[in-house]
């Protein structure tokens, strides 16, 4: 099962010490295969909605920082459970914040 993990923003500045602690936790990820892609993400991004047959496009940001999705990753597990623990153990590196875990579905 694949699950895309997201986090949101947060007023925290990264140390050296969240860089290592990142880069070891992403370093074994991979190296099991469970870590398919990670990233972090702008923060402002283009919307584009839909209603009838009229298209509109608007830039960002959107929301408040906070609330802005701030990076990801899809990882490939054998269950939700498992998806849960790698998060957690996401958030004990990171700290204070919010993380959201969603299935992915198709191939």
């Amino acid at each position: 099962m694949r699950y895309l993990m997201t986090t949101k923003a947060t007023d925290s500045v990264p140390d050296e010490k969240l860089f290592a602690e990142m880069a070891t936790f992403v370093e074994e990820l991979t190296a099991a295969g469970v870590l398919l892609a990670t990233g972090g993400l702008e923060a402002g991004g283009v919307r584009v909605t839909s209603w009838g047959d009229e298209i509109t496009v608007t830039d960002g940001p959107f929301a408040e920082a906070k609330e802005a999705v701030a990076g990801f990753a899809l990882v490939e597990v054998r269950s939700k459970e498992e998806a849960i623990e790698l998060t957690r153990r996401f958030r004990k590196i990171v700290g204070d914040g919010e993380s959201v875990i969603q299935q992915v579905f198709g191939p």
